[in-house]
């Protein structure tokens, strides 16, 4: 086990809380780095905005023995029409799949996205796909697979959530993956996985096994999108038939731009980040979280408020934030 550069006085009983004072930026990350050496389980630091989350990564990944993740933030205004980057959305979902089995490490987010309401735990567990070398299955099923968890069919896999078919080759990049792969089929059966690179094409190390996770925060099969469309109904009442309008787009399955703010009607009851974090993490705040919070909400509500149009994102007691 790593030495101690010094002891800290860490909270040992739930509800319990110390504070640390005059640390320095620089220092913050050795303070954070020895208190994960002495905490025995996952250490969870909220930041106050995300160049702070980012900084501390960085410095955190060369200073500490322990595993850093980062959860990002979606990096779009509250309520926009832009959809976050497909590599944001799979750094994001490989950090949810990473806590559902963490047992001591340092996680990392922002204010701003701990306040953002999540895909529930069990969206995750129940829609992850072990894919191992002599399976056996039929290249075509595994297409529909792969469109039934949201990815898209291309020429050339470029990026996360891509996949394409080149007779008996499947190319796919899975999200949260830091490489694309080159599943190799004989009749149907899996021969061969390997990571390839994206801008030579060429296959590169022989690997056994990959985790493959949905491409999207929300379910994207038929039972996803239905469940979305009656809860739509049931929100907003009479639908319109304009051809252009979300509930028309998403009922044909065209994700468009900015979906992911209608995020809580394709799912029950939405959960937070607590619900994924296990029992004995331990939690490090920053004294001005509490402005930065407040800074956020505002800044979300007059973007509520000034619409004049319905906003992509159902009713307030709804809100993805809220």
């Amino acid at each position: 086990m790593k030495t101690a550069f010094f002891q800290l006085d860490i909270p040992s009983t739930p509800n319990d809380h110390k504070i640390l004072g005059n640390v320095l930026q620089g220092a913050d990350a050795l303070a954070i780095s020895e208190i994960a050496e002495q905490h025995q389980h996952l250490t969870v630091v909220v930041t106050p905005d995300t160049r702070s989350a980012v900084r501390l990564s960085g410095i955190l990944s060369e200073l500490s023995s322990q595993e850093v993740r980062l959860f990002p933030d979606w990096e779009t205004l509250p309520y926009d029409t832009f959809s976050p980057h497909q590599d944001i959305i799979s750094s994001r979902l490989s950090a949810l799949f990473y806590l559902q089995n963490a047992k001591k490490g340092i996680f990392l987010l922002p204010i701003a996205t701990l306040m953002q309401r999540l895909c529930p735990p069990q969206y995750l567990q129940h829609n992850v796909l072990l894919i191992k070398r002599s399976d056996r299955i039929v290249i075509d099923k595994m297409r529909l697979q792969l469109e039934s968890a949201g990815y898209r069919a291309v020429e050339q896999v470029l990026e996360h959530g891509e996949y394409a078919v080149r007779g008996s080759l499947l190319d796919l990049f899975p999200m949260g993956s830091a490489v694309p792969f080159r599943l190799d089929f004989f009749d149907d059966e899996i021969d061969s996985i390997r990571t390839f690179d994206v801008d030579t094409q060429r296959t590169l190390d022989e690997i056994q096994s990959i985790n493959l996770l949905p491409a999207h925060e929300f379910p994207t099969d038929d039972k996803g999108i239905e469940f979305f469309r009656s809860q739509f109904r049931e929100t907003f009442g009479e639908i319109r038939r304009d051809p252009e309008h979300i509930y028309q787009q998403i009922s044909k399955g065209t994700l468009i731009s900015g979906i992911e703010y209608w995020q809580p009607l394709f799912f029950a009851e939405m959960a937070t980040l607590f619900d994924y974090l296990p029992t004995q993490a331990l939690l490090w705040i920053w004294k001005q979280i509490k402005h930065k919070g407040s800074v956020f909400i505002k800044m979300q509500n007059s973007v509520m408020n000034n619409a004049k149009r319905i906003l992509y994102v159902p009713y307030c007691h709804r809100n993805i934030y809220g």
